[in-house]
């Protein structure tokens, strides 16, 4: 029989995408943890890539609103019932009550993992009742989670005063590996991530008619057809090139021969506003500058190493301003870029992973 101490973690995302997710529980396994992720499959879901740790996806065909989420919370009930486990970690609000309930059921230690101020993102805060739902949720669950790490100080500073929780910051930093800089054909400016509402392509795709390089997306989401209708009625078919989605393992080739990334956010919500986004670690492992919006949390990593440039404003002006800067000035290119090989070495999954596994640690010696 197996002497180590089994970890199941729960998500409602499928695997195979959740970068962090493959991240997070990679690191648990290499540090001598049996891991079980169990997370979605969808309908059009591939075949699951095969890992070091084992995944579990539960089948689900309602994709989307609340019968989702009573039914997949369901079913991961009854699969955790009768796994063998020695802890237990939600992911997110999503995930919490089967976690709860099963791991006081079995007497299992349990960790809270909030990759956002879940009721306080943006497709929450604007549906009142959805809100209230999962306001009632958190308040019946989190304070019953002592242990927990989150994305970042500005997080973790609200869970500790809504719920009085310590948690700890394990940031979805990327994993440090040797980078050559390589020589930039072509100026391009690269969004990766969802394209969604909130995403400032209002203001991005506009300032792209005064701006003399091409701005490639990587990725899909709801606002994917108006951005591309947006395109069509300003006449830059030729300047803004749709790549749609872009699997994880195909992602860093565009990444690393872009010139400027973009990291913006309307701060319509308290989670968005506090965020600190992936693409932003991405681009500095990269050594390509960006263009960010100034929240707290990209503004206290770019006083340390300045390896963007933020905007106070998000405007086609402002934006238009801020990529010309960077396309034209190339000492203030060039101190940027020097500023994201120092950064990348601080702000890298190495030093995060250091942090989870001391979460875990000091769980099973207290358990």
């Amino acid at each position: 029989m197996s002497s180590k101490k089994h970890i199941v973690l729960t998500v409602t995302s499928d695997p195979n995408y959740d970068q962090r997710m493959n991240r997070i529980c990679t690191s648990l396994h290499n540090a001598g943890y049996e891991v079980t992720l169990i997370g979605r499959e969808r309908p059009n879901s591939k075949p699951l890539i095969q890992r070091s740790f084992r995944q579990i996806r539960i089948k689900q065909r309602i994709d989307q609103g609340k019968l989702f989420y009573a039914l997949y919370n369901l079913k991961l009930f009854l699969r955790l019932l009768f796994l063998k486990m020695d802890a237990l970690c939600a992911i997110d609000l999503d995930t919490i009550l089967p976690v709860f309930y099963i791991s006081k059921l079995r007497r299992k230690p349990r960790v809270y993992d909030a990759h956002e101020l879940f009721c306080e993102m943006e497709e929450v805060v604007t549906r009142p009742a959805t809100q209230k739902m999962w306001y009632a949720i958190e308040r019946h669950t989190v304070p019953n989670f002592p242990y927990g790490y989150t994305v970042n100080k500005s997080y973790v500073d609200e869970y500790h005063r809504m719920y009085g929780v310590e948690y700890a910051i394990v940031r979805n930093a990327t994993v440090l590996r040797p980078l050559t800089v390589p020589e930039k054909k072509e100026k391009y400016i690269l969004y990766q991530g969802a394209v969604n509402h909130g995403r400032c392509f209002e203001q991005l795709i506009p300032a792209m008619l005064q701006v003399n390089a091409k701005l490639i997306i990587c990725g899909e989401g709801n606002f994917y057809k108006e951005a591309q209708e947006m395109v069509q009625q300003l006449g830059l078919q030729e300047k803004v090139i749709f790549k749609g989605y872009v699997p994880p393992h195909e992602l860093p080739a565009y990444t690393i021969q872009a010139y400027i990334g973009i990291t913006l956010f309307v701060a319509t919500s308290l989670s968005n506003e506090l965020s600190l986004a992936n693409r932003f670690f991405d681009y500095m492992h990269s050594g390509v500058p960006q263009l960010a919006a100034r929240y707290p949390e990209y503004e206290n990593i770019n006083g340390e190493f300045e390896i963007a440039s933020l905007l106070e404003a998000i405007t086609p002006e402002t934006i238009a301003a801020a990529l010309n800067r960077l396309l034209t000035d190339e000492a203030y290119y060039q101190h940027l870029q020097q500023n994201c090989l120092r950064a990348r070495e601080v702000y890298c999954w190495q030093e995060e992973e250091k942090r989870l596994l001391a979460v875990y640690q000091k769980l099973f010696a207290n358990a």
